[in-house]
């Protein structure tokens, strides 16, 4: 290989990692510490349960990319269109953001904000599939497991940037440039600032990474034909690479209890342990520095010891974690820190090993088409963080007559997580792959 190659291949690596920094607006704020806190606090009427609406939302997206993801994934991997709707669903993320920004705070607008926080997550996981794919693109099978783990903390270390751009730069301030913000301005002008981030930093990746190649002979096809073929094709997965298929349905399960973590994590500080906004968005802040940290160690152990170890030593911290937070919890915030703040370390490196172990063993030019399947399957759980979660606190309301049972909800989570590393555990570390596409 040529210098000049090797420069090209590590800046086409470079830029795809960057795109996880570049999208960190939408998870950190739009989904998580900002937007849905403002439709509840300034936009929701007094009274409204929006967080049952916010919950609504989020089921219907899940229920569309459920549907959608595994026919988007393998009709790019046929087309050679795996950048191109990779950069389609990246500006229409920016586009939402904008959208966001005419949010006011009055209750008529609720409705449209609520749509605009369902309609991202469909997008956002719809741009997941064909960015995870692209990992085998620019990287070897022996630095597969880093590339993903420095990748995922270049995503922890933009979520820690913009929260305190955000939060002392424009929420904070009574002012902004001078100018005294009215109507939730400072708020809202966050939004904007969301949208400029990922539309200049998704840049680099679409200028350095290369498209890839259409299938031969590949034809367009109706979505029912599609759908016909996935229905063969799954079948021929599970043939041609049964280890993957059965970490899919394991991953499915504990990777709904990482994301209840950060779901509710910010809920468990303000009811159990009496969090205010600002102390959640700085914890929010550590929590990204920790996580990344966690992601960047981890994916130098996938390289060294495998997905599959570094995974299954991440749910054995989260769930020891979890127990932690949940016995010491009468220390008071103490616990929250100390116990919270170990969650994230682990939470990072399972998410990009999980999408490593996936990307190591899919057949060559299959790699859309699986991580469709991943997202799905995922989706397919996701309900079950919110009930386990409920149900842990209501239970405990009811048999207990507690009146504030929020650090219950945590028993929920460690049971999702317990069953989805029982089901690890049955996965091959190392399977065997046919790498050869299946018709």
């Amino acid at each position: 290989m040529t210098s000049n190659a090797a420069r090209s291949e590590k800046r086409a690596t470079l830029a795809w990692a960057l795109w996880d920094w570049a999208e960190q607006p939408f998870p950190t704020l739009m989904q998580t510490f900002v937007f849905p806190l403002y439709l509840a606090g300034a936009v929701a009427a007094k009274g409204t349960d929006t967080d049952a609406l916010l919950g609504v939302a989020t089921g219907i997206a899940g229920l569309i990319v459920a549907i959608m993801a595994p026919v988007f994934g393998r009709r790019s991997d046929e087309t050679g269109k795996r950048k191109f709707w990779l950069m389609i669903n990246t500006y229409l993320l920016v586009a939402i953001m904008v959208a966001a920004f005419f949010v006011a705070p009055s209750p008529e607008y609720l409705l449209f904000g609520l749509i605009l926080y369902g309609l991202g997550s469909v997008v956002q996981e719809s741009a997941f599939i064909n960015y995870y794919a692209m990992l085998r693109q620019v990287s070897t099978p022996s630095t597969i497991g880093r590339i993903s783990g420095y990748a995922w903390g270049f995503g922890y270390a933009g979520g820690i940037l913009l929260l305190c751009i955000s939060l002392f730069g424009f929420i904070l301030p009574e002012t902004v440039f001078g100018i005294v913000l009215a109507d939730s301005m400072n708020v809202r002008i966050v939004f904007l600032f969301s949208a400029v981030w990922f539309a200049l930093f998704s840049i680099p990746l679409f200028r350095r990474v290369p498209e890839i190649a259409a299938a031969p002979g590949a034809k367009k096809q109706s979505v029912i034909e599609s759908y016909i073929k996935l229905w063969s094709q799954l079948k021929s997965l599970r043939k041609q690479a049964p280890e993957t298929f059965k970490f899919l349905i394991s991953s499915a399960i504990y990777r709904d209890g990482l994301a209840g973590v950060f779901t509710f994590g910010a809920v468990l500080g303000s009811l159990a342990f009496g969090f205010s906004q600002t102390e959640i968005i700085l914890f929010g802040i550590a929590a990204n520095l920790v996580a990344g940290i966690g992601a960047a160690i981890g994916g130098r152990l996938d390289d060294i010891l495998g997905s599959r170890a570094v995974i299954i030593l991440s749910l054995v911290g989260l769930i020891v974690s979890g127990t932690a937070v949940f016995a010491f919890a009468g220390a008071g915030v103490i616990t929250y820190w100390i116990g919270g703040l170990f969650l994230c370390l682990f939470v990072g490196p399972a998410q990009a090993a999980s999408r490593t172990f996936v990307s190591r063993f899919t057949p060559a030019g299959r790699e859309g088409e699986v991580f469709g399947l991943y997202q799905t399957t995922g989706r397919a759980a996701s309900f079950l963080s919110g009930f386990m979660w409920a149900g842990s606190i209501t239970v405990a309301s009811l048999l207990l007559g507690l009146e504030n049972a929020t650090i219950f909800g945590i028993i929920g989570l460690l049971l999702i997580l317990g069953v989805g590393l029982l089901l690890l555990l049955r996965v091959d570390p190392n399977p065997k792959v046919t790498y050869s596409k299946q018709p």
